[in-house]
């Protein structure tokens, strides 16, 4: 994995999934705020405890795993 200090992976924080900081922010959720024409500064006021990196870092997250491929071991 590529190196992103603010995402972590945690089974025992919300399934899982990749996560701001440890937080209980998904970083799906950001990018589902972005996505849905929130604007980084509506973001921060909604969530103070984040910071601009943690979005910016979110939307780079997200963009190298769309950028991942599976490889099947065998082919049936």
């Amino acid at each position: 994995m590529e190196a992103f200090p603010r995402i972590t992976l945690d089974p025992s924080v919300m399934g899982g999934k990749a996560c701001i900081r440890g937080l209980r922010v998904t970083a799906g959720t950001l990018v589902g705020l972005l996505a849905a024409g929130r604007s980084a500064e509506e973001i921060l006021a909604a969530y103070p405890y984040l910071e601009r990196e943690d979005i910016d870092q979110s939307l780079a997250y997200a963009a190298w795993r769309l950028e991942e491929r599976e490889v099947p071991l065998s082919i049936p």
